[in-house]
């Protein structure tokens, strides 16, 4: 039902006008703030594509002349290896390795330039003095004390075969006792070794597989 608001002596609101031009209000803030969200995304959306297209151009710029513009069917580093390769064997067919300098002299291993200055100078220092780091020495031990044992442990691995299992009861215990001690000093070995020259300890159960192969 409509209601009209009377205001003064001649001024009349009629609530149905009143209704239909709040609806409009409304209706038309609405539809700006829905277009104005939509230009948003869709700013922002062209703004991410154009990140990619950027970040894609860097990443293309990355690879060799030969795959550029083939990024997506660089499937491994083993592609990258081939490239470099055949550049490799062409500039030997063109002789470019053939007028380097130093060609048929010796080359200067005085220095290591992948080490550490300080680790390299006291190498150097320990060298001119006829002694090798503690690891070296440490090496050459443990190599030595496995042989031994492997000696050792093949000789009685004959008196079980022979069918003296006492005796073999009683050196199986000692060699496994040597085998703690050995495995003892490859740990310490492997804590003041240069990275990536550890070795792996021995394991009782696999050394008697080897043995019962052969």
């Amino acid at each position: 039902m409509a209601t009209c608001l009377r205001l003064g002596r001649c001024m009349t609101i009629d609530s149905r006008s009143l209704f239909v031009s709040t609806a409009r209000c409304s209706s038309s803030s609405s539809s700006s703030s829905s277009s104005s969200s939509s230009g948003n995304s869709k700013a922002g959306k062209k703004l991410t594509d154009r990140l990619s297209a950027v970040i894609d151009a860097v990443n293309d710029r990355k690879l060799p002349p030969e795959l550029r513009g083939q990024r997506n069917n660089v499937r491994s580093e083993t592609d990258m290896i081939n490239v470099v390769e055949q550049r490799i064997w062409h500039s030997m067919e063109e002789g470019q390795f053939e007028n380097l300098p130093g060609k048929g002299k010796p080359l200067k291993l005085d220095t290591n330039p992948h080490a550490d200055p300080a680790e390299d100078t006291l190498y150097r220092i320990l060298s001119k003095n006829g002694c090798a780091p503690e690891w070296v020495e440490l090496n050459k031990e443990i190599r030595s004390k496995v042989s031994e044992w492997r000696i050792s442990l093949k000789k009685a691995w004959a008196t079980k075969c022979s069918g003296d299992h006492s005796e073999w009861a009683e050196r199986s215990e000692a060699l496994k006792l040597q085998l703690r001690e050995i495995n003892d000093k490859v740990f310490r070995y492997n804590l003041i070794v240069p990275f990536g020259r550890q070795m792996f300890g021995l394991k009782w159960e696999k050394e008697l597989g080897y043995l019962e192969e052969k």
